[in-house]
């Protein structure tokens, strides 16, 4: 199969998860209306937004990962739906990380938050390794070895989310603040195109 259904369902996906994020904001200022109401929801922005940019970067990614084949297989369709499956799953933890912040349940919510992030970043790293050590029978532009070379680099994205996710333990907003951060990291350093790599170079940096 080409890549191309692949990728179509896959940014459906993408573009159903990213769009429900929305539906958490239109309860604010129901009823009475006024500046403080609106400050007060800082929760409910701070987590739309954060969540907003790792769906864009993942999407990004993903579109790369799936660029460097002429083809899929199933085993490469059913990692990439377990993969899927994550994402669409990240407006309810961006829900409960927005309505429970500011109070005791925060920890807990910000946990579930770093929890389906770890989820979604062993996904790509098994979609990843998947087609670097497939490489051929997948069609790669790109030499076999130049994509397992990249493999260390890629999977170094899970590492930093347990890291986030044992700190939210301790300061559910300084958790929130580790998965922005991480997200603005990988909207710079993401896979390379494949008409950016050439034969014995790295074809990937770290990745969600």
């Amino acid at each position: 199969m080409s890549t191309g259904r692949a990728e179509a369902f896959s940014n459906g996906v993408f573009a159903v998860a990213i769009t429900v994020l929305v539906f958490g904001l239109l309860p604010i200022g129901r009823g009475d209306l006024d500046a403080p109401i609106l400050l007060k929801a800082w929760p409910e922005y701070f987590a739309y937004v954060v969540s907003f940019l790792t769906i864009g970067i993942m999407w990004m990614n993903h579109h790369t990962i799936l660029a460097h084949v002429a083809r899929v297989d199933r085993p490469l369709l059913v990692l990439n739906l377990l993969l899927l499956m994550g994402i669409v799953a990240i407006p309810f933890p961006t829900a409960l990380v927005a309505e429970h912040l500011r109070h005791p349940g925060g920890t807990a919510a910000t946990v579930t938050y770093g929890l389906v992030m770890i989820a979604i970043s062993a996904g790509f790293a098994g979609l990843w390794v998947y087609v670097a050590t497939h490489a051929p029978a997948l069609g790669a532009t790109v030499p076999p070895d130049a994509l397992r070379s990249s493999i260390p680099g890629f999977t170094l994205g899970g590492v930093a989310y347990v890291a986030g996710t044992l700190v939210a333990l301790v300061s559910a907003v300084a958790g929130m603040v580790i998965f922005g951060a991480l997200a603005v990291y990988y909207l710079f350093e993401h896979l390379p195109s494949p008409a950016e790599d050439a034969p014995g170079s790295s074809a990937a940096g770290p990745g969600p």
